[in-house]
C-alpha cells in the first residue's frame, strides 16, 4: 500500500487504518520518503504521490477508488465497505468523488497542517 506521508490528511487516514485489525498484514510504503527504486517498475514516485495506490496480492496495481476498495477489503472491519465499493456503479461514482477530492486536496492540506 503506497501513501503520501508528507500529506497531513493522508497521514491521519493511514494512521487510523494502521490501528485496525488486519493492518499488520499490509505493507505500508510512505512514498514521500522512498526512492523510485523502492517502488515497482509500473509505479513512479510522481504517480504514487499524486494518487492512492495498492498492490494486489496478484501483483497488479490498483489506483484511486479501486485501491481504497482493495485496502478496505483487507481490513476486517471495513471489508463490507470495500466489497460495496467493488460494485460497478458504486465504483464509478466513488472514482469521480475521488478525482474531485484530488482537485481540492491542496486546499485541504493547507488547512490540515
Amino acid at each position: 500500500m503506497y501513501f503520501d506521508g508528507a500529506c497531513p490528511l493522508c497521514r491521519r487516514e493511514i494512521g487510523a487504518y494502521r490501528q485496525m485489525r488486519g493492518a499488520d498484514a499490509i505493507s505500508w510504503i510512505d512514498v514521500s520518503t522512498s526512492d523510485d527504486g523502492d517502488l515497482a517498475v509500473d509505479l513512479t514516485k510522481y504517480a504514487a504521490l499524486r494518487r492512492f495506490h495498492v498492490r494486489r496480492s496478484d501483483g497488479n496495481l490498483a489506483g484511486g477508488a479501486e485501491a481504497f476498495a482493495e485496502l478496505w477489503i483487507a481490513l476486517p472491519s471495513l471489508t463490507w465497505l470495500g466489497r460495496f465499493l467493488t460494485l460497478l456503479v458504486i465504483r464509478h461514482g466513488a472514482e469521480r468523488l475521488y478525482r474531485f477530492f484530488l482537485l481540492i486536496r491542496p486546499i485541504l492540506q493547507k488547512s490540515a497542517s
